[in-house]
């Protein structure tokens, strides 16, 4: 049994396929000894984990001896390979194949260097360590300089560091057709209401400022944006509404945009979201 390569049965599947899985791709080979087309693809499979070293792992079950795991991957022949990272089935295929399909195989479930950089990123960032998962984004960008998923994580850390100008370069960088993705789109979504919170003073003076002259559309829109900026979205919704009620035409339609343009920002779904879109609706009629 090699590091990349070793035989499984129910005893240790779930230390040595799930857990394992967690961290790299498992591929998964369901063989028996009466099975001719396995004994041509094992060794196919055993060579690609030596040279691939540790970017996948082989777990290689005896279909016979294990008929349960075997049931519960709904193997229908053999050989049956099947793909599985963080213990759900990325990709299969039945039947002996020849090395060149199934490096086309690997290559479909292995993640690029950049993607395993980005992973390691996104564990840094977790962990609390910002500035290391920069690091390691920008190592990600170098080797693969066309991924933009790179760029929105990057843009992503930038905004809760208030790193405004950097996050906005990176976001004016992506294409337009990634422009439109939903990812994309919450990420600029934050970046207006932090550019526009950045432009009005503090909380406290804004609200003096309003006391004052109650009708300044855009001193609350100001304070809206300084409220959704900090995460204080409850209140920034509140702000929003109460323009949409006193002036729903104000700078072509600006509050009720912006009101939507929240909701964006957080997914399109939650209580919050839910209840808001029955205020909107109430304050438009």
């Amino acid at each position: 049994m090699s590091a990349h390569a070793f035989d499984v049965d129910a005893s240790n599947f779930h230390e040595l396929v799930l857990e394992k899985s967690k961290h790299v791709p498992v591929v998964i080979d369901f063989w028996a000894e009466w099975c001719g087309p396995c004994k041509s693809l094992k060794p196919i499979l055993e060579k690609l984990a030596e040279e691939f070293a540790g970017r996948f792992v082989l777990a290689k079950i005896n279909a016979d001896q294990n008929q349960d795991l075997a049931a519960q991957f709904q193997v229908r022949g053999i050989p049956s390979v099947k793909a599985v990272f963080n213990g759900e089935i990325l990709d299969e295929f039945s039947g002996a194949m020849p090395e060149a399909t199934v490096r086309e195989f690997l290559k479909r479930i292995i993640p690029s260097p950049a993607e395993e950089l980005r992973a390691a990123a996104a564990r840094a960032r977790e962990a609390g360590n910002p500035g290391e998962a920069l690091q390691l984004l920008a190592e990600a960008s170098k080797v693969d300089m066309a991924n933009e998923a790179v760029r929105m994580d990057a843009a992503d850390i930038l905004l809760d560091q208030g790193e405004l100008e950097e996050a906005k370069r990176l976001l004016d960088s992506l294409t337009p057709n990634t422009r439109m993705d939903e990812r994309a789109q919450q990420l600029l979504a934050r970046l207006t209401f932090a550019l526009g919170g950045q432009q009005g003073g503090d909380a406290a003076e804004l609200k003096a400022r309003i006391e004052a002259r109650p009708d300044d559309m855009e001193v609350r829109m100001q304070l809206a944006n300084l409220y959704i900026a900090s995460g204080r979205h409850q209140e920034g919704l509140d702000e929003l509404l109460d323009m949409v009620r006193r002036d729903k035409a104000w700078n072509e339609e600006a509050a009720r945009k912006a009101v939507l343009a929240v909701f964006n920002m957080l997914g399109n779904q939650g209580p919050l979201v839910a209840a808001y879109r029955r205020k909107l609706s109430s304050a438009l009629n």
